[in-house]
């Protein structure tokens, strides 16, 4: 069989990616062939071969790959030409008949750059191979196509500043996805676009190297490149793609430290190893390169001060080592050097990198405030400690040669509540009240130490008392659990893990008990158990559990706590029986809502006396508002357990009262009863507004003037003070009324006779009220 490719004829045997078929003689796919052998196999009907086919090919027709012939195709139809492998049928077709391969996809390369396939040629009419089956490639060749991409990109780098010319500072790297053994699509070749003249870029490398000497990072300590990296070595019609490199130039010490002026500080009393004054040399580097060391050179003050380097501030901390005496000497003379801890030598020439300046310390004669011995006091006190009980004692002296006499007292505003006290003359502190570690666990007291000669003079201490904690708090659950029990839960089931929580705070941690309370420790319905890490399980002791028959199971759980003594509490679990689907996801819980099919007995009353109630409240609308020997029920509201809905709320009431605002306006109809004869007080249109159209804080006023009109021009109403109860909630609602409640105080006649629809239970109902005429 010949293998054609397009517009050649490939003739050569043994090409690469070819395999012989079945019985040939077995070869490399990447040997040469022997010459001899193939002088001894030209009766061979095969010739294997190598086929291409351009990428991303965009055109209309098939596009055309080769020819498939063999030498038994003798052009009678008999031979049909099979092909299968990777990609045949779906991307690559065989024309039976001609054995013309085309391609009917675009393909891409860089998704796979060869498609193995094997070619037959097979008697037409018995469908047996004329030919041995025999494999070849197509490769798939390559085009421009990728843009040249930075997977490493944005670059951060950083080169020393004052670095000589040409010091390499990062080397960036593009990635081109075309073939690099086929012509120039993916040679790649780098450019600077952004960031001359500081730096340049190596064409092929892509190494980045400083263009200028000597940068200096007090001048500017950042630069951002832009990098391009072009494809087809850079010629025209070559893809590009581009990155950012952030150069910082990094700090070298090249800047010596420089003061910038002499200190006086003046000095009152103080005591040893106070600071006396902070001075510090300028230096434009940073980091280690700022870092310095101060020294005091000479002066009549060395073995009196010290002077030591602020490793955060870099400034010098100039110390008292000696106490001041005044009558003794009044000032003092430093000379202080600063240096550079890390000098660099490439820079020696710039130094020196050191730098002096003159300090005098004045010591001023003043009269001080007293001075505690501890400046914090720590005490502790166990919570239970009885009032009057010691805790400590905090004492004071006066530093000046006077020794006034010293009084303490405690700063209130540290002690609001006024738990402590002190003593005045002796300075120890002891409770005033009981104390409540959980209420308040640390107390920080401000102590004043007041000269007895001058109480201008106050000093302040710090007593810090910490309450030591004792067993006074029950455990309790750690939150409010709603536990949920499925009807359809199993016996040993676990419904709720329960865990407590206990104000106390034991060096040893918490350890508690949990156990059913006595009273139900037997019961048939629920077991606990401990889990003995702080937590217990609710468990199911049966099944079968059904809202009907209970909603809600209340289960008391004790919880013991590992105090000495012991404290326990009995805290209450609600259980809310409920309708779950299969996965336990609870649908429904509580009672039952019933129907009026299945109506328990309490549900009947119920809506018997609802009824009752609308039936009695339109017949007593036209009787007078005084009620003789009978209880006015307009108020009355009547309530039960058993949870509705809809049309079947179990709620009784007067809807009356919720009314639209602007319906219950009109004057002429009693929002109580109707009267017989009609009100004589009259508002015209004009004068009487919309509620809507009045500001909030006449609306309520007008409301109930107008109220007051009514009553008192009402011939049927009392001729003594009564109580009038209006349910008015004022004209916020922008959308009015929603209520569909005004039905029940219209005059029209209302049909009873559904009411024999309602079964044997209601029969007695239907009788006296479905027909309207008795």
């Amino acid at each position: 069989m010949l293998f054609y490719h397009q517009c050649n004829l490939f003739v050569y045997v043994g090409c690469w990616g070819l395999k012989p078929s079945s019985g040939d003689l077995e070869r490399s796919p990447h040997s040469d062939p022997d010459p001899w052998e193939v002088q001894h196999r030209h009766k061979r009907s095969w010739v294997w071969n190598q086929f291409f086919v351009l990428e991303e090919y965009t055109g209309n027709e098939p596009l055309y790959v080769g020819k498939l012939h063999s030498d038994v195709d003798k052009g009678d139809g008999k031979v049909k030409y099979v092909l299968s492998g990777e990609g045949a049928t779906s991307i690559f077709t065989i024309d039976e008949n001609t054995g013309d391969i085309h391609a009917t996809k675009r393909l891409d390369r860089e998704a796979q750059a060869y498609y193995t396939l094997q070619a037959q040629a097979v008697d037409r009419l018995t469908n047996l191979p004329v030919e041995p089956k025999s494999e070849f490639v197509v490769k798939v060749q390559d085009i421009n196509d990728n843009e040249p991409k930075f997977l490493d990109g944005p670059y951060l780098a950083g080169v020393p500043e004052m670095s000589p010319l040409g010091t390499m500072v990062v080397q960036v790297a593009a990635t081109d996805a075309d073939d690099p053994t086929y012509g120039n699509s993916a040679r790649v070749v780098y450019s600077i676009i952004h960031g001359q003249p500081y730096f340049s870029v190596e064409p092929k490398t892509g190494v980045i190297r400083t263009a200028l000497p000597n940068m200096d990072r007090e001048t500017r300590d950042q630069y951002v490149l832009v990098i391009q990296a072009k494809d087809m070595v850079g010629q025209m019609g070559g893809l590009s793609g581009t990155t950012s490199v952030t150069v910082t130039l990094t700090d070298v010490n090249d800047n010596p430290p420089r003061f910038t002026h002499s200190k006086s500080p003046l000095l009152e009393s103080l005591p040893v190893q106070s600071v006396v004054a902070r001075i510090k040399a300028a230096d434009a580097d940073i980091g280690s390169n700022a870092e310095m060391d101060y020294r005091i050179m000479d002066g009549d003050g060395l073995g009196m001060f010290n002077i030591t380097t602020d490793e955060d501030t870099q400034e010098g901390v100039i110390i008292l080592l000696k106490p001041l005496d005044f009558e003794t000497k009044s000032s003092f003379s430093l000379r202080v050097e600063a240096t550079n801890r890390n000098i660099d030598s490439n820079f020696l020439s710039l130094g020196p990198f050191s730098d002096t300046t003159s300090v005098k310390v004045t010591v001023e004669d003043v009269n001080e405030p007293p001075i505690f011995s501890a400046p914090l006091s720590k005490m502790v006190v166990s919570e239970d400690a009885k009032v009057g009980t010691s805790i400590g004692k905090v004492s004071a002296h006066d530093p000046d040669t006077s020794s006034s006499a010293i009084r303490y007292s405690i700063d209130r505003n540290t002690d609001l509540e006024r738990y402590f006290n002190v003593d005045a003359l002796s300075g120890v502190i002891s409770t005033a009240k009981p104390l409540d570690r959980e209420a308040n666990s640390v107390h920080n007291l401000t102590i004043f130490a007041i000269e007895s000669q001058d109480p201008l003079q106050t000093g302040k201490g710090i007593a810090l008392i910490t309450v030591l904690d004792i067993n006074d708090n029950a455990p309790v659950f750690a939150i409010d659990y709603e536990t949920i029990l499925c009807e359809n839960a199993m016996p040993g089931q676990v419904i709720q893990t329960i865990s407590a929580v206990d104000k106390d705070e034991p060096l040893s941690g918490h350890r508690f008990y949990f156990a059913l309370a006595a009273p139900v420790a037997g019961n048939l319905n629920f077991t606990l158990r401990d889990n003995k890490d702080n937590t217990a399980s609710i468990l199911t002791k049966r099944g079968g559990f059904r809202r009907q028959e209970q909603p809600v199971y209340r289960l008391p759980v004790l919880i013991v706590d590992s105090g000495s003594p012991a404290l326990s509490s009995t805290n209450t679990l609600s259980v809310r029986v409920c309708d779950c689907n299969a996965d336990g996801v609870a649908l429904s819980c509580g009672a039952v809502a019933y129907t009026a099919t299945g109506l328990s007995t309490g549900a009947l009353l119920a809506i018997l006396v609802m009824v009752l109630l609308i039936v009695t409240m339109r017949r007593r609308r036209k009787e007078p508002l005084i009620l003789e020997e009978e209880r006015d029920i307009r108020e009355n509201i009547v309530r039960y357990d058993d949870e509705g809905g809809g049309e079947e709320d179990t709620e009784a009431f007067d809807m009356v009262t919720l009314r639209n605002l602007n319906v219950i306006r009109d004057p002429n109809v009693r929002r109580d009863v109707t009267p017989d004869t009609p009100t004589f007080f009259h508002y015209t249109s004009a004068t009487r507004p919309s509620y809507k159209s009045l500001p909030d804080n006449v609306v309520f006023r007008e409301f109930i003037w107008e109220r007051l009109k009514d009553a008192d021009v009402d011939p049927s109403a009392p001729p003594y003070d009564s109580l009038q109860t209006y349910a008015f909630e004022g004209s916020g609602s922008v959308a009015e009324s929603l209520s569909s409640l005004e039905s029940l105080s219209t005059d029209s006649d209302q049909n009873y006779d559904y009411l024999t629809n309602w079964g044997p239970r209601f029969k007695k109902l239907a009788d006296l009220y479905g027909n309207s005429d008795d």
